[in-house]
């Protein structure tokens, strides 16, 4: 299993951030049911004001995960758009990512 850490930002607007928050406490139950098919194990996301950060635990290539969730059921596609609505790439992100990959620099272990 592999961990990543990204992150992304919401718009500058704070009826967005509040709606993203919302729609988050209330995930619809089709997107949870295909994030754990997709072989993803474990994900958190967090907020800084409008940065977002998500650490997601997945085996394999969790971008190839991505889009088969993305591609799972219509709901599932209405849930991410409706997401990417609200998003805006984080500076640094790599070329065709939405979400920046975090690069880790200090681990204690």
């Amino acid at each position: 299993m592999s961990r990543h850490v990204l992150a992304i930002d919401l718009k500058d607007d704070p009826a967005v951030v509040a709606a993203y928050l919302e729609y988050h406490r209330r995930a619809w139950p089709e997107v949870l049911r295909s994030l754990r098919a997709a072989g993803w194990h474990g994900m958190e996301i967090f907020l800084l004001g409008r940065r977002l950060v998500m650490i997601l635990e997945a085996d394999g290539d969790y971008r190839a995960q991505f889009a088969t969730h993305a591609a799972s059921h219509p709901r599932v596609a209405e849930w991410e758009a409706l997401m990417q609505s609200m998003q805006e790439r984080c500076p640094g992100a790599a070329p065709g990512d939405w979400w920046a990959e975090m690069q880790p620099i200090f681990r204690l272990v």
